[in-house]
């Protein structure tokens, strides 16, 4: 009975602003591979669950909600100009959206998952995979690919890059890393990477 308890792999992806890790996620989803987006998911429970909804508005001082639903520019305003209530609003968020990744995590039947988190590292999700993946890509192509999608402006994207770590510490802290430039043929490092995963999951007693 080799396999009897024998639990996936855990592989969380990150990578800064811009990188493309919700496109290298979509390689592994296509591939079968189940996908956690934590960005997204905190994205969810900041609007339905009602206890963290009451927590935000006490520490913002004022109602994030006055329309019913979060008002996401008053928050990035609130967060990205002061560091200190960036993390006093992760240290609100991050816990729920654990708890939502490990009970989904529990249910995967694959040789592996994927957890999609920005700040995989500074957040703490780090410490809840098995294995990390950091997606690498040059900053200004980061700046070009986000500014062009006008979600936000090349100050903003600048403001967001200050608060999350920078590629060499991440690097030094995964067990794959993925360059996604134009110019690099992502496809064929996320299937060796694949294989790798589920030989060492076949491997595992």
């Amino acid at each position: 009975m080799k396999d009897t308890f024998r639990k996936p792999i855990k592989l969380g992806v990150t990578g800064g602003i811009g990188s493309g890790k919700t496109t290298i996620c979509r390689i592994f989803t296509v591939m079968g591979i189940p996908v956690f987006s934590a960005d997204i998911v905190a994205s969810l429970v900041m609007e339905s669950d009602q206890e963290l909804r009451e927590n935000l508005n006490q520490l913002a001082g004022k109602d994030l909600y006055q329309g019913g639903a979060l008002d996401r520019q008053e928050l990035a305003k609130i967060i990205f100009s002061d560091r200190e209530m960036l993390l006093r609003v992760n240290s609100l968020v991050h816990p729920v959206v654990f708890s939502h990744y490990l009970e989904w995590a529990g249910r995967q039947e694959t040789p592996y998952s994927v957890m999609e988190a920005a700040i995989l590292f500074e957040s703490g999700a780090s410490e809840l995979v098995d294995m990390i993946l950091t997606v690498v890509t040059p900053v200004q192509e980061r700046i070009g690919r986000i500014v062009k999608g006008k979600k936000l402006t090349e100050e903003q994207v600048m403001e967001r890059i200050k608060n999350q770590i920078d590629d060499e510490s991440r690097i030094k802290r995964s067990d794959f890393v993925v360059y996604n430039s134009e110019n690099d043929m992502v496809i064929p490092v996320i299937l060796e990477i694949h294989e790798k995963l589920v030989k060492l999951y076949n491997s595992t007693f």
